[in-house]
This record gives structure tokens, sequence and C-alpha cells, in this order.
């Protein structure tokens, strides 16, 4: 099982609020860290690394801060997960390059196991954009309104 990183989860739960904040302008690095519950001394550096990626914009200046570079529909999660991890590759073999370091590669078992995963494991992220949790948040926020507590995506 792939294990996402907290500070990919940081960077997953920043751009969601960058996504529900869409067409407020841009958003300080401050709200955003009080938001989402994320320490804002490791925000800065996944903001930096998402704006490389050209997942996020950002200006400077007074009224500055940080926007999605694209639509939620735009996003999905696997590409925000990629650009902090690199990989959704459960095993480093499977990664980019991983097979020539490995002694066994010509002979392993293992090495179809391990793509499908990768592949099961990006189907569910790359098929889910930022537009899609959104939605899934009001379905919840409706549910909880309602009575009722259903988490399933």
């Amino acid at each position: 099982m792939l294990m996402i990183s907290q500070k990919c989860q940081y960077a997953v739960r920043a751009v969601f609020e960058l996504a529900k904040r869409r067409g407020d302008g841009p958003i300080k690095i401050e709200d955003l860290a009080r938001a989402q519950a994320i320490p804002r001394r490791f925000l800065a550096n996944i903001l930096n690394q998402l704006r490389s990626a050209g997942v996020v914009d950002s200006t400077r200046g007074k009224k500055g801060g940080y926007v999605m570079a694209r639509t939620p529909e735009q996003v999905t999660v696997g590409e925000v997960i990629r650009c902090i991890e690199g990989s959704l590759s459960p095993v480093d073999c499977t990664a980019a390059g991983g097979r020539q370091a490995c002694p066994l590669a010509a002979n392993c078992i293992f090495v179809s196991l391990w793509d499908k995963a990768q592949k099961a494991t990006a189907e569910v992220y790359d098929s889910t954009s930022y537009r899609t949790l959104l939605r899934e948040e009001e379905r919840l926020q409706e549910k909880r309104r309602q009575g009722g507590f259903d988490y399933a995506i």
C-alpha cells in the first residue's frame, strides 16, 4: 500500500482549500494553514512545489496569496500526490528507472503485481478531481444537516 506522507496530505488539503475558495482572490498562507490545520512552516515549501508544478499561482504583496492555477475540474489528487511524492508506485522498483537498479528485475515474479497495484492506485487518484471532492463535501454537509453521516466517496 502506498503510504501518503504527512507533507503530501498537507498538499492535498491545501489545494482543496484553494479549490473551495476559488474566485475569492489570493488566499494568504496563514489563512490556508489555519483552515486546514497545516503548520505554516511546512506550507510555504509545499506551496512552492505546487507552484513550480503549475498547480497553484502566487501573487506577492499586501493583497497577495495563493490561488489554483487551473479550475478544480482540471486538477486531480493524483497530480498533487505526484508533485510531492514523485510516484504512485508501491515499491521503488516499479517507479521510473527502478527496474534497472533491481538485480532481480529480469526474473521477478512480483513486477506484474506491483504494476497492477500502481495502476489501480493511479486510477483512483487520477479520476478524483478537486471538483469531485468539492461535490462530496457538499453532499456530506447536506447529510450532516439532515442528521446522517456517510463518508463514502
